[in-house]
């Protein structure tokens, strides 16, 4: 059945030319001697009229106005020859529902003239035999009700299609703009995080010179302590490089000129003044440290400050009223993780679907940029009874 339906479908006109020759046949029955009397329609132009009205019939979707006028030359033809109503005529109705639903809007307009007054002009040339003038103009009323019954579904099979086709513009519209917006947030949080890694990495390097320059101070004097200044430019420069490797790739885009001033970014070990200041806003969280703790890669750390700082954000903006959450830091032995969750019943769309966490698509999206800086994972969801999770895990060592 649906390749059949798939078939009817993609072949409308050869549709159409199956029910033409249905109603030629059935008009054809009309056609035979049904007495040895004298015929009461005449043979020729019952058979054009017929002729004419099953070609409407198989071309009303290839040409709905051409086939429109075609039918009403042949209604028009039809009273000129006294051709009395016949099962042919049937395709007037359907002519005039395709007009509606397909045509211009003079031919929708002219169908549904020619509705209203076919059954009139009917009973005019042919009258009831029986009954008098209230009979027939009420008989008229009735078989005018399936003309413009028919123009009525097709009119409202016209403006639903309208709709929908606007709707499937507008969704377009909406997943273009969509897009753009999706890749202007990317471009600026790229840009944002960019520019932390880079003072990141300047703050580093500013270490090493100023321990640099001591080590040269020191070096005769007390060479145990140059040696540490040493070890320590050693490592500051192993972290330095860390981060050059994740930043590559990333440009600031901005175009705003350095100011000179190298400021390191908050890491972990600050989580517990950021959990106090939440606190003292009136957010009641749970913070916990699990494993050794120990320091971190500046990358690192400023990857871990950023979530939870924004996860919490999200949590009060969007969890509602008397919500609370909790914050887990576990240190493994090669990496990090972040475990960010609230009890809340707020607006989850918001939180988890393609918009973000602020509605503007740049809350989870900002997150995902900054932990694939890092070579990280996220994973962000409702919770199972309502809330909301952010669980991260950021390697100690970039990948490759």
């Amino acid at each position: 059945m649906q390749r059949l339906y798939d078939f009817i479908r993609r072949h409308p006109t050869w549709v159409d030319c199956f029910w033409a020759v249905v109603l030629l046949g059935v008009s054809s029955m009309e056609l035979l001697p049904t007495d040895p009397g004298p015929r009461r329609i005449p043979l020729v132009p019952h058979a054009v009229i017929v002729g004419v009205l099953c070609l409407v019939i198989a071309l009303r979707r290839k040409a709905p106005e051409r086939m429109l006028l075609l039918a009403v030359a042949g209604g028009v033809a039809q009273l000129i020859l006294d051709v009395p109503v016949i099962a042919a005529d049937f395709a007037m109705l359907v002519v005039i529902h395709t007009a509606a639903a397909h045509g211009e809007k003079w031919a929708s307009r002219l169908a549904l003239v020619g509705g209203i007054v076919a059954a009139p002009l009917a009973q005019a040339r042919w009258p009831l035999e029986s009954g008098g003038t209230a009979a027939r103009l009420f008989w008229a009323a009735v078989m005018t009700v399936p003309f413009v019954l028919a123009w009525v579904l097709g009119d409202s099979l016209r403006t639903r299609r309208a709709y929908f086709e606007q709707l499937e513009e507008r969704a377009d519209r909406l997943e273009r703009e969509r897009e753009a917006q999706a890749k202007i947030v990317v471009a600026a949080e790229r840009a944002r995080i960019a520019r932390e890694l880079h003072d990141v990495v300047a703050h580093n390097v500013s270490v090493m010179v100023v321990q640099a320059d001591g080590a040269a101070y020191v070096i005769d004097a007390a060479p145990e302590q140059a040696k540490t200044a040493l070890e320590t430019i050693s490592t500051t420069g192993r972290q330095a490089l860390a981060e050059m490797r994740r930043l590559l790739g990333v440009l600031r885009s901005d175009g705003q000129p350095d100011t000179g001033e190298y400021v390191p970014q908050p890491d972990a070990d600050q989580l517990g003044e950021l959990i106090e200041q939440v606190r003292s806003a009136g957010l009641a969280v749970d913070y916990r440290v699990e494993g050794s703790p120990r320091p971190l890669p500046s990358g690192v750390g400023l990857t871990a400050y950023r979530i939870v700082q924004e996860a919490l954000t999200n949590t009060r903006k969007h969890a509602g009223p008397d919500v609370g959450a909790s914050v887990r830091l576990v240190y493994f032995d090669d990496g990090v993780g972040v475990l960010v969750e609230d009890d809340g019943a707020g607006a989850p769309r918001e939180l988890y679907g393609e918009g973000g966490a602020d509605g503007q698509g740049q809350g989870l999206i900002g997150m995902r940029e900054r932990v694939g800086m890092v070579g990280g994972t996220l994973d962000a969801g409702p919770r199972p009874g309502g809330g909301f999770r952010i669980s991260v895990l950021l390697p100690l060592k970039p990948a490759g």
